[in-house]
């Protein structure tokens, strides 16, 4: 940490003018950057901001910031350096830096030279994601702001606002990228730590965030600003709902006062923003501390109590607003662990990547049968689950479709319906055609193992390393059933083993429908390429199945 005399500088991308009223102060605007100098500096400005010639040398300290807090710790700053070396206070200038949370984790993470010597990240659950292989941040104070996660909409749009994952299932949730934006991670996690007061299964959890996933992901470009979304969310007639922050939200109603929207917290709770004050300097790490603590001081005193909350941030106490702003009082959700971030997140990744992937059929004569309690048999059901499945995938996911038995097509046990190309409206029309068109082989074996083998060949013939590559086998029945010419499943899951690449891997979704299939060999087959196997022992629970097995690729 270098010397210089400065109290406070600013670096961000939105620069503005600043004026100052004390006399003497000399304002030095230099590009994109500009420093105020005003304790101990060389320019006669000793005791104009205090110090009384004891601040001559203060301890210069770089602090990175979430960007919409950045006013505030200049603010206190700037008050804690006129107070420097009075009474005790440690002679601090800072230099502070405006940058995304998700930024700054991954740079204090990548070891950069460009790390802070302290943080103050939106939210929490970054910490853990800025380690650096030799120790994680410290966090120095627990928090210097908070704001609450809402859920903003038209008041049409909240008809059950009981949890979140009703909110989400009665309206058109838009979130910030959770990968990126901490509103969008908080919402997702939201839905997992409420599930200890609804009791929401994994199927339910899935049919939400599925679909949901599949959407966000396939915009050419994340929202990552919440004036985006909330402007789709005010316009007439709209059901979109977003999570933001209520500091977001109340910006955003200051700046709109004409939107028609409304925030609200559902009735089991909600997770909070809470902007600890995080340690991240590589050395001098006790003075860094106090340094921070100091300034969080600051902040959470009198003097910056009126600031921040003008600017729609509650304390570190998380009282409600004043003046009717905001939402009032609130229930909090039970903070997340790391290891729930860590796994929440990993599973939203996966989900919103695009597919190409070949939905591959059993038309086996078993497929005929009827299902026990249902006036269906097992093809229709299945077909059923497909075409339903069919509507989760976005337009930029590729799908194609196979059907397969015993010697279907000539010898080979395998015939290719519609290729894998992209879900345009024609490739969706030929998708539905054909599965309405399917009709199980009567008396036909099963003949699974050289069809796995193929469909595998065939998805990596085609790699697309934007997507998931899967093959999604559905099948009632064991293996090579009344095919006694084909190879063993040994030999099958040997021949799989021989086709993985770590650098273009395929992997096999394997769906056992009804109580014939075998799970021992479906999850054989399945892990020999790295993929994984579902059983629905009763057809009619195959779709829930199916959506477990989207959120489990």
């Amino acid at each position: 940490m270098g010397k210089h005399s400065s109290a406070v500088t600013r670096s961000n991308s939105n620069r503005r003018p600043v004026y100052l009223t004390a006399v003497g102060l000399l304002v030095l605007s230099l590009g994109a950057v500009f420093v105020i100098r005003s304790i101990g500096s060389g320019n006669g400005a000793d005791g104009l901001l205090g110090g009384g010639g004891s601040c001559d040398d203060p301890t210069q300290i770089q602090l990175s910031t979430a960007p919409e807090l950045q006013p505030q710790l200049e603010s206190a700053a700037k008050s804690l350096a006129a107070k420097g070396g009075n009474d005790g206070v440690p002679c601090l200038q800072f230099t502070i830096t405006g940058a995304s949370s998700a930024k700054v984790a991954q740079d204090v993470a990548s070891g950069s030279d460009t790390r802070p010597d302290l943080w103050v990240p939106d939210s929490s659950i970054w910490v853990a994601k800025a380690d650096d292989g030799q120790s994680i941040p410290s966090v120095a104070v627990p928090s210097v702001a908070t704001s609450p996660l809402v859920l903003v909409g038209r008041s049409e749009n909240f008809a059950n606002t009981s949890s979140w994952l009703a909110s989400f299932a009665g309206a058109q949730p838009a979130l910030l990228d959770p990968l990126n934006q901490s509103e969008g991670a908080l919402a997702l996690l939201a839905i997992q730590a409420e599930r200890a007061k609804t009791s929401a299964s994994n199927t339910q959890v899935a049919g939400v965030l599925v679909p949901l996933a599949q959407r966000l992901g396939s915009m050419a470009k994340q929202y990552t600003e919440a004036d985006g979304p909330l402007s789709k969310a005010a316009a007439e007639s709209s059901n979109v709902v977003v999570p933001v922050s209520e500091q977001s939200f109340v910006k955003y109603q200051d700046e709109h006062p004409e939107a028609q929207l409304k925030a609200i917290v559902p009735d089991t709770g909600t997770l909070l923003l809470d902007y600890p004050m995080v340690v991240t300097g590589r050395s001098n790490t006790e003075a860094v501390t106090e340094a921070g603590k100091a300034l969080a001081q600051e902040m959470l005193g009198d003097a910056g109590s009126q600031s921040r909350e003008d600017a729609g941030f509650r304390d570190h106490l998380v009282s409600a607003l004043g003046g009717g702003r905001g939402v009032g009082d609130i229930t909090q959700l039970t903070k997340p662990t790391g290891s729930a971030v860590d796994k929440g997140l990993q599973s939203w990744a996966t989900l919103s990547l695009s597919a190409h992937s070949l939905a591959v059929l059993d038309v086996s004569g078993s497929m005929n049968e009827k299902v026990p309690g249902s006036t269906k048999t097992r093809m229709q059901l299945t077909l059923e689950a497909a075409e339903n499945g069919l509507k989760l995938f976005p337009d930029t996911s590729a799908i194609g479709l196979w059907i397969y038995s015993q010697q279907l097509n000539g010898t080979a046990d395998w015939r290719s319906l519609v290729p894998i190309r992209k879900l345009s409206t024609s490739q969706r029309k030929d998708l539905v055609s054909s599965l309405r068109g399917t009709q199980a082989k009567i008396g036909g074996g099963t003949g699974l193992y050289d069809t796995a083998i193929a469909a595998v060949r065939t998805v990596r013939d085609s790699y697309d390393p934007t997507a998931v590559n899967t093959v999604m086998l559905f099948t009632d029945g064991q293996g090579n059933q009344d095919d006694p010419g084909s190879m063993s499943l040994d030999q099958a899951v040997r021949a799989l083993e021989a086709l993985r690449d770590p650098a273009r891997p395929v992997r096999i979704i394997a769906l056992g429908i009804g109580p014939e299939a075998s799970s021992a060999e479906l999850a054989r087959l399945a892990q020999a390429t790295g993929g994984r196997s579902y059983v629905a022992r009763n057809p009619a629970d195959l779709q829930e199945v199916f959506i477990n097995a989207l959120q489990g690729r």
